[in-house]
């Protein structure tokens, strides 16, 4: 990657601490830019100022879910891809919920394997 490239922004959303710094440190090491943030509120939050190319976020989390965070994103940010994951069955009722107002994001189940993840984010 030559120096006036760009790493693309990536925002990574888990309230389960260890699997978001886990994904941004294999993320950064693979040629992003990531940060981690533990909720659904503070992706939404970091996301206005750091102005991310990419989120990807656990659907299932204790404040606001990745999905409802996702739609708030992508209001503010149109051209962000977002990437969802999960390991939870209730994750297809939100998903199914999101669909009926005109929402379609990509899943991936957890665990997630990096070289899955990395795929998808450069396909």
């Amino acid at each position: 990657m030559s120096e006036n490239q760009k790493k693309p922004k990536v925002l990574v959303a888990d309230d389960e601490r260890v699997i978001a710094d886990t994904l941004a440190i294999i993320l950064n090491q693979s040629g992003f830019e990531a940060t981690a943030v533990y909720s659904g509120e503070k992706a939404v939050e970091v996301a206005k100022s750091l102005n991310p190319d990419m989120v990807i976020s656990d659907v299932i989390m204790t404040d606001l879910n990745g999905i409802d965070a996702a739609i708030t994103i992508r209001a503010m940010l149109p051209n962000c891809k977002i990437l969802l994951f999960s390991g939870q069955a209730a994750t297809a009722d939100l998903l199914d919920r999101a669909r009926n107002q005109g929402h379609e994001f990509e899943i991936l189940a957890k665990p997630v394997h990096p070289q899955d993840l990395l795929a998808r984010l450069r396909g």
